[in-house]
Order: structure tokens, then C-alpha cells, then sequence
């Protein structure tokens, strides 16, 4: 009589990689890809990772995004994402991630990803780009002359998840489309903070005037 085996599981540390979701959010500089994007991660709550190229390139390697040079911001940014997958966080990667120099490690962290993956562009028009900035505080060093200089008209990745999101869309109606179209609308918590973190989990049992 055979052996009477109990059916495999997947092994613990699988189970994150397999569920954790992968959001991409590209676009234009002011195209609202960045205020969507911690805007989402802002109501999924803890358990989403933001990874903002700005951040990676400019302050952490404090890099030009130019071509030619062998730059290292693709490889930090998507390796900053994988790990952060890995470990059961859902990965909101959000930033001008210019296909010429990004899509090939872009393409690589979807392909290589088992759960499920969402490329959103923010698809805005260089009239409508310039109008945007110049309502903007804070932006006196960049020019009009500079956003010309970086617009890439409808810059798609061409993967088979990618949505576009026209300038005629709302803040409130892009952030919708993206929680709802990625599933991060309902996505559970997999990360061990919050679902095994003792400060999170105290967090939850004290009434909120008292955190």
C-alpha cells in the first residue's frame, strides 16, 4: 500500500514573495506620479514600501541620470524593491524612470517577481506639464526650458500590465485607479511589521487617543 503523504505546502518564507504586490508608477516630472504614489502608500497603510527614484539617485548615490555611464541608480532601485518583496512588503516604485536607461532592470524585476505586477504612466502632456509646474512652491531652479529638455512623450514600458492614466484624471480618481487596478485595495498585510510586530500589534489594542 503506498505511503499516505500529508499534500507540500509552500515554505513559509515563499508564501510573501508569492502574494507581496509590485507597483510601478511612471510618468513625466509633474505629472503627479510622486504625491499618487505616497498618496497610495498613505492608505494601504504599513506594509507598502515606497521606493522613490528622486530619493535612491539623488540623495543616496547623489547620481546624474544621464546615459552612457554605467549609472548604478537601475540596479539600487529595483534591488532596493526586490528586498523589500522578499520580505512580504508590497513595493510601490514610483519616479521618471526613463525607459532608455530603466527598462531593462524594470522589465527584470517584473519578470523575476511571482506575485502579481502593475505598471502605471502617468501620461500628461508637455502643455499641461508646464501649467502644473509653474502652480508648484519650491521649483524656482527648475525652468520651463528644463522640463522641455526632460519630456519623453508617452515613455511606455510595453509590458502587459501597464495601464495609462490620462491627464484628464482627478488626484482622487488616479490614486483610485491605482489602488483598485493593483489590488492593493484590498491586498492583505504581509510584512512582519505589522502582522508580528509587538509595537504594531499594542498599537491595535490601545484606543487611539492614547498611542
Amino acid at each position: 500500500m503506498p505511503d499516505q503523504r500529508e499534500p507540500e505546502t509552500p515554505c513559509v518564507e515563499d508564501v510573501p514573495r508569492t502574494r507581496s504586490t509590485l507597483v510601478v508608477i511612471r510618468g513625466n516630472s509633474a505629472s503627479g506620479k510622486t504625491t499618487a504614489a505616497r498618496e497610495v502608500r498613505a492608505r494601504y497603510g504599513r506594509g507598502a514600501a515606497l521606493i522613490e527614484q528622486d530619493y535612491l539617485r539623488r540623495v543616496l548615490l547623489r547620481e546624474h541620470d544621464i546615459g552612457g555611464i554605467d549609472a548604478a541608480a537601475p540596479a539600487v532601485i529595483t534591488a532596493t524593491a526586490r528586498a523589500a518583496l522578499e520580505h512580504g512588503y508590497h513595493a510601490i516604485v514610483e519616479g521618471m524612470l526613463i525607459a532608455s536607461r530603466y527598462a531593462t532592470a524594470l522589465r527584470e524585476l517584473i519578470a523575476g517577481h511571482r506575485g502579481p505586477s502593475h505598471v502605471f504612466y502617468l501620461d500628461v502632456s508637455l502643455p499641461e506639464t508646464l501649467r502644473r509646474h509653474r502652480g508648484k512652491d519650491g521649483l524656482a531652479g527648475v525652468t520651463d526650458e528644463d522640463l522641455r529638455s526632460w519630456y519623453t512623450e508617452r515613455d511606455l514600458l510595453g509590458v502587459p500590465t501597464e495601464t495609462v492614466i490620462d491627464e484628464s484624471s482627478t488626484f482622487e480618481d488616479t490614486v483610485t485607479t491605482i489602488l483598485r487596478e493593483s489590488g492593493l485595495a484590498t491586498a492583505p498585510q504581509l510584512a512582519a511589521c505589522p502582522t508580528r510586530c509587538p509595537r504594531c500589534q499594542e498599537k491595535t489594542r490601545t484606543p487611539p487617543g492614547r498611542r
